[in-house]
């Protein structure tokens, strides 16, 4: 059975930085394009960024040059590095391919705020 489970959420500063990790359980990342999204409150979740299963990185243009997708094929593990953070980066934040097969995690909820 997949599971993802999200970690590293918190509350950060305007201009603070944060790193995600989605540990994942059951799928092989090698071989599995994965993505973070995120919802606001309110909102619906929207795509952030992708990583393809060559490693091939997409962002969202609200995020690009701030975010960085990555990933640990030892770990199975994805990882999402937020610098430059914004107010509007407020939301929780979730994994899962790219295709969204998977069952949702719990997320992991990510404040900017001074």
């Amino acid at each position: 059975q997949v599971q993802l489970v999200e970690s590293g959420g918190g509350l950060v500063q305007p201009g603070g930085s944060l790193r995600l990790s989605c540990a994942a359980s059951g799928i092989p990342l090698r071989w599995t394009p994965m993505a973070w999204y995120r919802q606001a409150p309110g909102k619906e979740r929207d795509l952030v960024a992708q990583i393809s299963s060559y490693g091939t990185t997409t962002y969202a243009d609200s995020v690009r040059g701030r975010f960085t997708i990555s990933r640990d094929i030892g770990k199975n593990t994805v990882y999402l590095q937020m610098n430059s953070l914004k107010p509007e980066d407020t939301a929780v934040y979730y994994c899962n391919s790219a295709s969204q097969t998977f069952k949702w995690g719990q997320g992991t909820q990510v404040t900017v705020s001074s």
